[in-house]
Protein backbone atom coordinates (compact mmCIF):
# COMPACT_ATOMS: atom_id res chain seq x y z
CA UNK A 1 0.00 0.00 0.00
CA UNK A 2 1.32 3.35 -1.16
CA UNK A 3 0.37 6.94 0.49
CA UNK A 4 0.67 10.41 -0.88
CA UNK A 5 -0.17 13.23 1.42
CA UNK A 6 0.07 16.65 0.14
CA UNK A 7 -0.05 19.93 2.03
CA UNK A 8 0.38 23.53 1.67
CA UNK A 9 -2.55 24.74 -0.06
CA UNK A 10 -4.81 27.24 0.18
CA UNK A 11 -5.60 31.05 -1.14
CA UNK A 12 -3.65 33.71 -2.23
CA UNK A 13 -3.24 36.51 -3.87
CA UNK A 14 -1.54 37.49 -7.56
CA UNK A 15 1.75 37.68 -7.54
CA UNK A 16 2.42 35.66 -4.33
CA UNK A 17 3.83 32.08 -3.15
CA UNK A 18 2.97 29.03 -1.87
CA UNK A 19 4.99 26.03 -1.23
CA UNK A 20 3.53 22.46 -1.63
CA UNK A 21 4.86 19.33 -0.47
CA UNK A 22 3.77 15.58 -0.75
CA UNK A 23 5.21 12.80 1.62
CA UNK A 24 5.43 9.16 0.07
CA UNK A 25 5.07 5.99 2.25
CA UNK A 26 4.47 2.84 1.76
CA UNK A 27 5.70 -0.74 1.31
CA UNK A 28 7.42 0.20 -2.17
CA UNK A 29 11.36 0.11 -1.70
CA UNK A 30 12.19 1.21 -4.96
CA UNK A 31 10.36 4.42 -4.31
CA UNK A 32 13.40 6.69 -4.43
CA UNK A 33 14.39 5.70 -7.88
CA UNK A 34 10.29 6.48 -8.94
CA UNK A 35 9.29 9.63 -10.54
CA UNK A 36 7.27 11.91 -8.71
CA UNK A 37 5.13 15.08 -9.92
CA UNK A 38 2.63 17.63 -9.72
CA UNK A 39 -0.70 18.26 -11.53
CA UNK A 40 -3.47 20.29 -11.24
CA UNK A 41 -7.27 19.93 -12.64
CA UNK A 42 -9.39 23.12 -12.85
CA UNK A 43 -12.93 22.98 -13.19
CA UNK A 44 -13.65 21.89 -16.64
CA UNK A 45 -10.16 20.67 -17.35
CA UNK A 46 -8.39 17.70 -18.21
CA UNK A 47 -5.66 17.03 -15.45
CA UNK A 48 -2.24 18.12 -16.21
CA UNK A 49 1.48 18.19 -15.87
CA UNK A 50 2.52 20.82 -13.52
CA UNK A 51 6.15 19.31 -12.73
CA UNK A 52 8.01 15.90 -12.79
CA UNK A 53 11.13 14.94 -11.45
CA UNK A 54 12.97 11.48 -11.88
CA UNK A 55 16.42 10.86 -11.24
CA UNK A 56 18.38 14.42 -11.95
CA UNK A 57 15.75 15.45 -14.90
CA UNK A 58 12.92 17.99 -14.42
CA UNK A 59 10.37 18.51 -16.68
CA UNK A 60 7.80 21.84 -16.26
CA UNK A 61 4.57 22.44 -18.39
CA UNK A 62 5.03 25.46 -20.27
CA UNK A 63 2.86 27.59 -18.32
CA UNK A 64 4.63 27.63 -15.31
CA UNK A 65 8.54 27.44 -16.52
CA UNK A 66 10.59 30.04 -14.78
CA UNK A 67 7.83 30.39 -11.84
CA UNK A 68 7.08 27.15 -10.60
CA UNK A 69 10.34 25.21 -8.96
CA UNK A 70 10.08 20.89 -8.03
CA UNK A 71 12.68 19.76 -5.59
CA UNK A 72 12.80 16.18 -4.18
CA UNK A 73 14.45 14.69 -0.68
CA UNK A 74 14.96 11.14 -1.35
CA UNK A 75 16.28 10.88 2.16
CA UNK A 76 12.33 12.00 3.32
CA UNK A 77 10.74 10.69 0.08
CA UNK A 78 9.47 14.36 -0.18
CA UNK A 79 8.89 16.49 -3.28
CA UNK A 80 7.96 19.60 -2.96
CA UNK A 81 6.73 22.72 -5.46
CA UNK A 82 7.83 26.29 -4.94
CA UNK A 83 5.00 28.20 -7.05
CA UNK A 84 6.33 31.84 -7.38
CA UNK A 85 4.27 34.71 -9.05
CA UNK A 86 1.21 32.66 -9.22
CA UNK A 87 -1.57 33.70 -11.42
CA UNK A 88 -5.28 33.53 -10.83
CA UNK A 89 -5.26 30.79 -13.94
CA UNK A 90 -3.04 28.83 -11.19
CA UNK A 91 -6.33 27.95 -9.38
CA UNK A 92 -7.03 24.33 -9.43
CA UNK A 93 -6.56 21.41 -7.35
CA UNK A 94 -3.11 19.98 -7.20
CA UNK A 95 -1.82 16.45 -7.02
CA UNK A 96 1.20 15.15 -6.16
CA UNK A 97 2.03 11.70 -8.15
CA UNK A 98 4.76 8.57 -8.09
CA UNK A 99 5.37 6.43 -10.78
CA UNK A 100 5.13 5.95 -14.07
CA UNK A 101 3.93 2.48 -15.06
CA UNK A 102 2.46 1.24 -11.37
CA UNK A 103 0.82 5.25 -10.64
CA UNK A 104 -0.37 6.36 -7.34
CA UNK A 105 -2.05 9.65 -7.03
CA UNK A 106 -2.80 11.79 -3.43
CA UNK A 107 -5.75 13.18 -2.77
CA UNK A 108 -5.50 16.73 -3.87
CA UNK A 109 -4.78 20.16 -2.70
CA UNK A 110 -6.71 23.57 -3.52
CA UNK A 111 -4.91 26.31 -4.88
CA UNK A 112 -6.90 29.55 -5.35
CA UNK A 113 -5.26 32.75 -6.41
CA UNK A 114 -7.71 35.10 -6.10
CA UNK A 115 -7.01 39.29 -4.55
Amino acid sequence: QVQLVESGGGLVQPGGSLRLSCAASGSISAINFMAMGWYRQAPGKERELVARISGGTTTYGDYVKGRFTISRDNAKNTVSLQMNSLKPEDTAVYYCRLGTISIYWGQGTQVTVSS
